[in-house]
């Protein structure tokens, strides 16, 4: 992007070590929103301690403004609750950073520590805004010019090429560049890695005993941009599908173009939208079943805005699953096919009530054209007998049409994908055949000289 939209120098403080640095803002109330990010991603500290309780009941409750008095008494009510955790949290960083972010806070807002300690959810929740303020919102996001993709590009540029990737099922990847893979990937993985934004992933077994897995958590951080947004960061997972971000707000945070970076809540518990303006980017998170799908639009120059060219082969979004994580559902597929579908994961086990005929009756119903994204519902059924991954893939595909650029590239069938793979390896086999020529003549002409 232009030299204008680097986003602000920060000091790199608490961190995500897989997908980037942290950064730390410049007020107290940043430690709270570090706390957030550092319980997201290691889980074993909410699963064993209840910080994670204490911390969002604390930021529901002050995420509008308020009397300074209201404040200090959801800080007290949020210190007792930090306080009944030290039993089961004592040895752990979270609980030492809540400790002394209370300190600050209190610090900051002159807030003694002796008074009333209601409930933060005691408090009477701020009436929303009514219908009629929208066009204020809307006209406050209006801000500067930088805040707007397309509008800061320079005149008489071409239009922006707008690329999608989307992850979804058992699980499946489609990325920016449209090549479609299955993966296996449990545990940890980042789709998206670069200046402005980042987003991991998280992949649990989905039956006992197999490899299939389906994305559990979500976590996605915009940085901070300008004079647009300030750091925001949202994460998702099982039956928790929040309308906001982890610090409580809708939007950007207090800067001009705070609303070019906005949640907006399409289904309660199963539709979440991120517009984000400022990058051209669009984000879909929903629920399915059980597990979260994830899809993206976003300019291709926002994509290739990578920090560190060095370590971005593990960005699944920009160059897919490693190979040693891939699977070849084909093979999958003949084998289901000639046990006449008794097969129900990637070990042969019994099916748990899917033939492949049966599966592929059942994904006809919502997928009616037999490209990848209907393979892919049939594999998921086969392999987890789950039959929400039907309503899975069509979610994804109805999230392609709404998100991809070309029309004419919706669809990806099973002859474009395999195809297009196979080149690159004829290609490498006969550069690898050239190198072996140019050695053999280096050691006769060596040996010659000799």
């Amino acid at each position: 992007m232009q030299s204008q939209r680097e986003r602000r120098e920060v000091r790199p403080r608490a961190g995500w070590t897989v997908m980037g640095k942290g950064v730390a803002g410049p007020s107290a109330l940043e430690v709270g929103k570090i706390l957030v990010l550092f319980l997201c991603l290691f889980p074993s500290v909410s699963l064993q301690c209840k910080i994670l309780k204490c911390n969002s009941e604390f930021w529901a409750s002050t995420s509008s403004s308020g009397p300074e008095e209201e404040f200090c008494t959801a800080l007290r009510a949020y210190n007792n609750c930090v306080r009944r955790t030290a039993r089961t949290c004592r040895g752990d960083l979270a609980y030492h950073s809540a400790q002394h972010g209370i300190e600050d806070l209190m610090s900051q807002h002159n807030c003694s520590k002796e008074g009333p300690t209601t409930q933060p959810r005691a408090r009477t929740p701020a009436p929303p805004p009514p219908p009629q303020l929208q066009p204020d919102s809307q006209e406050r996001s209006d801000g500067p010019e930088q805040c707007h993709y397309e509008r800061s590009l320079p005149r008489h540029s071409s239009p922006p090429n707008y690329t999608h990737c989307g992850f979804f099922g058992d699980p499946h990847l489609r990325t920016f560049s449209d090549d479609f893979q299955t993966c296996k990937v449990e545990g940890a993985w980042p789709l998206i890695h670069n200046k402005y934004l980042s987003v991991q992933v998280t992949n649990t077994p989905v039956v006992p005993g197999s490899s299939a897995t389906a994305t559990s958590k979500l976590t996605i951080i915009f940085k901070n941009f300008q004079e647009c947004v300030d750091q925001k960061m949202y994460h998702a997972e099982t039956d928790e599908l929040p309308a906001a971000f982890a610090d409580g707000s809708k939007n950007g945070g207090d800067r001009h173009g705070a609303n070019t970076l906005r949640i907006v809540e399409k289904v309660p518990g199963q539709h979440v939208e991120i517009h984000a303006r400022y990058i051209g980017t669009t984000i879909v998170v929903r629920q399915v079943g059980r597990y979260l799908t994830f899809a993206v639009r976003m300019p291709e120059e926002v994509v290739n805005s990578v920090e560190d060219r060095d370590n971005q082969d593990l960005y699944l979004c920009l160059h897919g699953c490693p190979a040693n994580q891939r699977i070849d559902f084909r093979t999958f597929r003949d084998r289901a096919v000639e046990g006449h579908g008794q097969v129900n994961s990637r070990t042969g086990s019994q099916s748990h009530g899917f033939t492949y005929q049966a599966a592929m009756a059942k994904c006809k119903e919502r997928l009616p054209v037999e490209d990848l994204y209907f393979q892919s519902c049939v594999f998921d059924l086969l392999s987890s007998g789950d039959i929400n991954f039907t309503m899975a893939a069509y979610y994804a595909f109805e999230d392609v049409k709404m998100l991809h650029s070309n029309k004419d590239k919706y669809h990806i069938f099973e002859k474009d994908a395999f195809g297009s793979n196979a080149a690159p390896r004829g290609s490498d086999m006969f550069s690898l055949v050239l190198n072996c020529l140019a050695m053999l003549l280096w050691i006769e002409c060596c040996w010659v000289h000799l």
